[in-house]
């Protein structure tokens, strides 16, 4: 498989049971961890060159999607282009196009599906600060425990023992290996808590500032790190920015079942990442708001709303289930509609109809119904 789509992450479509834990706002979420773990590993899905099973294309307020899937030249049944970043140079010369993003995501019916993400020119989508050009390189320690930990995830993913507990605030794996990695994370975060914070906010290098991104959720101060990781949302890297929306995501869990801590966490800071024109930041963004929203925060959810109404709608149309599901239960919310009424109108296939419901002008604050 192609290096450059190796973001490709393992996965399956949840369970009867899993929808409904998803969707019924209970504390315990299968769904939601599995979606989390599997936006966190960079896993090759297929040995060989796999074919497109889904083509999707979003960001697309004014040029018609026709458009881009012409220039990207990918169509369903074909094989997957060796490069994405020839894909994106294509995409890039579509007037009015100022960012474009191709990834490949796991599995539809054993294939491929490739998201086309583009942000228009003059549109509302995601900024990010660029790389830094050079900083402090991560200490040894954390580098070695962490690799180690991927290589764990791995096996986990192939083992589908991809459950994990956030309760803590920091995740903690089903898979007994892994998890045995993450507890080592949890001195490291104490002893380089000064170092990792430096290399999340200066480092030239991605793989290190992803690496303190994720370690530092470990901290046993969690109230400490929350500025550092919300300053990660606008790094300029997709893997640095998604483990520092699952750590917040851990830390804002935390906080709510320990209100002592004197964690705030507003979830409206990730409101912005749905209208990226990277999929993964769409992804995990939506996943995490949904955890973060199960209260149903009138001001939180009427400013993501305003923020996304018509990112949030596209991204609930998207036909893998898995990736639609929480951008379609975060609309509803939006809307006031009941978690009961999401959950049978989804169960039902009557998705359009919440979709078309949920569009209209909103008359109330959407407040727990």
């Amino acid at each position: 498989m192609p290096e450059e789509y190796n973001r490709c992450a393992s996965a399956r479509s949840p369970t009867k049971r899993e929808v409904s834990a998803y969707t019924l706002g209970g504390r315990t979420r299968p769904s939601v961890v599995r979606l989390l773990l599997a936006s966190l590993l960079p896993l090759l899905c297929l040995a060989q060159t796999p074919t497109i099973g889904l083509v999707e294309v979003y960001g697309a307020r004014k040029i018609p999607s026709a458009t881009i899937r012409k220039a990207a030249g990918v169509t369903m049944g074909a094989r997957l282009p060796p490069s994405a970043s020839s894909v994106e140079e294509e995409l890039l010369r579509i007037p009015g196009v100022q960012e474009a993003s191709v990834e490949a995501a796991c599995c539809e019916a054993g294939k491929i599906i490739l998201y086309i993400g583009i942000a228009e020119k003059g549109s509302d989508a995601a900024t990010y600060r660029p790389d830094p050009t050079e900083g402090p390189e991560i200490p040894e320690a954390v580098t070695t425990a962490y690799r180690k930990f991927i290589d764990e995830v791995s096996e986990a993913a192939r083992a589908g023992q991809a459950g994990e507990d956030l309760t803590q605030g920091h995740s903690f794996l089903q898979y007994a290996p892994a998890r045995a990695v993450q507890e080592t994370f949890l001195p490291l975060a104490r002893q380089f808590s000064s170092e990792l914070r430096g290399v999340l906010r200066t480092a030239s290098s991605e793989d290190h500032r992803a690496m303190a991104a994720y370690v530092l959720q470990y901290h046993d101060d969690k109230k400490s790190v929350v500025e550092d990781l919300t300053y990660a949302l606008q790094d300029g890297d997709a893997t640095v920015r998604g483990n520092a929306i699952r750590a917040l995501a851990a830390i804002w869990l935390y906080g709510q079942r320990n209100p002592n801590a004197g964690i705030s966490l507003d979830p409206t800071l990730l409101a912005a990442m749905l209208n990226s024109a990277v999929w993964t930041d769409r992804n995990n963004a939506a996943v995490a708001l949904v955890t973060m929203t199960e209260s149903r925060p009138a001001n939180a959810l009427a400013s993501i709303r305003k923020q996304a109404l018509t990112s949030l709608i596209e991204m609930a149309r998207w036909r893998h289930v898995p990736h639609a599901l929480p951008s379609y239960i975060l609309l509803g919310r939006t809307a006031g509609i009941p978690e009961t009424e999401l959950q049978s109108a989804w169960a039902a296939g009557e998705r359009e109809k919440i979709i078309a419901r949920a569009s209209k002008t909103q008359t109330s604050p959407p407040g727990r119904p």
